[in-house]
């Protein structure tokens, strides 16, 4: 889950690098020690820092055992301020299995396309949230609805059946109490 808060594939033209998954790795098993085991209230916040690099060789090379069917080659760009540019092909058959009436223009979305989403990522006390600013399909500029309506299909699991939603609070996992996003780089303090 602090994955998909946080980051996706090969940016900047950088390829996936076994280290840097593997630093990915180490710190997330890090996160996820420190939410188990009982901390003091006086105790120093734990900070974790993942560089963009570290996050995108983590999911270019473990994504296809953790990603949702019907999502390819993900990507995330970090930028100052928070902001979030995450691109990925997107399968849409996957997607497209809900009815729709032929006057809907989602009706003729189909097949692999390229899905590019820019956004905010704010997060204090304990609570995220992605503010949305832009998306596209196909290079398309498509409305929030339409990109609400893929982040919602593509990010249901068992204990989040709806999936998460643009401009929607959500608790962060692992005792996260904040995330700050700046220049290819995302920090975690626990």
């Amino acid at each position: 889950m602090i994955a998909v808060v946080i980051g996706a594939s090969v940016a900047h033209g950088q390829q996936p690098m076994r280290a840097e998954a593997d630093a990915a790795i180490e710190k997330f098993a890090r996160i996820q020690a420190a939410a188990e085991t009982p901390r003091a209230a006086n105790a120093a916040p734990l900070i974790t820092t993942f560089t963009e690099h570290e996050i995108n060789s983590y999911v270019a090379l473990e994504g296809p055992t953790f990603l949702p069917e019907g999502i390819e080659t993900p990507r995330f760009s970090l930028a100052d301020g928070g902001r979030v540019r995450a691109r990925a092909i997107v399968d849409l058959s996957v997607w497209g299995t809900r009815e729709r009436s032929v006057f809907d223009p989602l009706s003729y979305l189909t097949g692999k396309v390229e899905v590019v989403a820019i956004g905010r990522a704010e997060a204090g006390e304990g609570v995220g949230v992605i503010r949305y600013e832009s998306a596209t399909v196909g290079g398309i500029s498509v409305p929030k609805t339409v990109a609400q309506e893929l982040l919602k299909f593509y990010t249901r699991t068992e204990e989040r059946p709806s999936g998460f939603a643009f401009d929607e609070p959500f608790e962060l996992p692992g005792n996260v109490r904040e995330v700050t996003v700046q220049s290819g780089e995302v920090t975690l303090t626990q």
